[in-house]
């Protein structure tokens, strides 16, 4: 986790009301629009400098179209995607370049995300070259090569390697490279889509280690995505949950894991297992029952309320906001406060709109 000190408030990125359907199209040459997948539907945080905010879900949640969002590389339905202030949502193709720079993603899959015809040295260097070719930077070949070198280096790699193709390195090498491609334009903010998911789990440790170690070199500033409660608990400084493509909770990491709010935050962490069989034995396993409903339903109430064995009547035709219920701490659930027009959201023809 980085350390939190004053500079770190200040917010790098902030997400407003981000949503991101896909159409759902019926005929082969005609088509014709049918619904839409609500694949995120007005989610809301923002991250502080220096800092990792871990976002956290089940498969299908939207983690991943969140962080593609914020990349740019979906498009957004609605809301607002501030980075250093400017709305990347609003920004012209040029202007957008700009900013690619300052954000910078590491997928999932280190097999599927490096080009196997293209060298690590040329992997490395490619988002170098493109920004030069465009004049958005001034390097020449040789200080390119050096950079290469350096960031080999950096991530763990023999720069002697740096001839060789993706598949003459292990699993977790090819995660270094797309590490060191991501550092590649100095990024202030790292989009890391499960970036051990895929990996052995000694070699995850080894990669979490190096993560949190470039962090303090570059004062970067991490948005994490995982499913695995432990991984997001050793890394994030603070944790956003994600329910079907809404924030159910955010909280410091210490602070959510010791005592969450919202039942499904609580369901999550209970089927975490304790090393201890007598602890195990005796503690409340909370089962939740019934199916995740399809994204593509419009919901009048509570995202989670098919699922929620703490459902009540009012969860049934309000949508409860993100809101403060401790410092630092926000859920969305009626279990902490009444609906009022101010607390509760509703969906009206596809628009996530406050009640008035």
């Amino acid at each position: 986790m980085s350390d939190n000190n004053g500079s770190n408030h200040q917010p790098l990125l902030d997400v407003r009301d981000l949503r991101v359907h896909f159409p759902i199209e019926e005929g082969i040459i005609f088509k014709r629009t049918t619904g839409h997948i609500r694949a995120v539907d007005g989610v809301n945080f923002t991250i502080r400098r220096g800092e990792t905010l871990g976002l956290v879900g089940e498969s299908g949640c939207g983690k991943s179209t969140t962080a593609r969002a914020v990349a740019q590389l979906y498009e957004a339905t609605g809301g607002e995607i501030l980075l250093n202030g400017t709305d990347l949502t609003k920004a012209t193709p040029r202007e957008l370049l700009k900013h690619r720079k300052d954000v910078q993603m590491v997928f999932q899959d280190p097999y599927a995300s490096l080009d196997p015809r293209m060298t690590v040295r040329d992997i490395i260097a490619e988002p170098m070259r493109i920004f030069v070719n465009r004049g958005l930077m001034q390097m020449t070949k040789r200080e390119i090569d050096e950079r290469v070198e350096e960031l080999m280096e950096k991530v763990g790699l023999n720069k002697y390697f740096k001839n060789r193709y993706p598949h003459e390195f292990s699993g977790g090498q090819r995660q270094r490279i797309g590490i060191a491609r991501a550092l590649a334009l100095n990024p202030q903010l790292i989009l890391a889509d499960e970036p051990v998911s895929a990996l052995d789990v000694s070699i995850q440790s080894q990669i979490l280690n190096l993560l949190r170690d470039l962090q303090k070199e570059f004062h970067l500033t991490y948005l994490f995505i995982a499913h695995d409660l432990a991984v997001i608990k050793y890394i994030s400084d603070r944790v956003a949950v994600m329910y079907l493509g809404v924030i159910v909770e955010v909280a410091d990491s210490e602070a959510l894991y010791d005592e969450p709010l919202h039942p499904y935050t609580q369901a999550l962490l209970s089927a975490i297992p304790i090393p201890d069989p007598e602890v195990e034995g005796h503690r409340n396993r909370i089962i939740l029952t019934g199916d995740v409903p399809s994204p593509d339903t419009e919901r009048n109430g509570c995202y989670f309320y098919d699922r929620c064995p703490k459902r009540m009547a009012k969860c049934a035709t309000s949508v409860p906001k993100l809101r403060d219920v401790r410092e630092d701490h926000q859920t969305a659930c009626f279990l902490y406060f009444e609906p009022t027009p101010e607390n509760v959201v509703r969906t009206v023809a596809g628009e996530t709109v406050t009640v008035k």
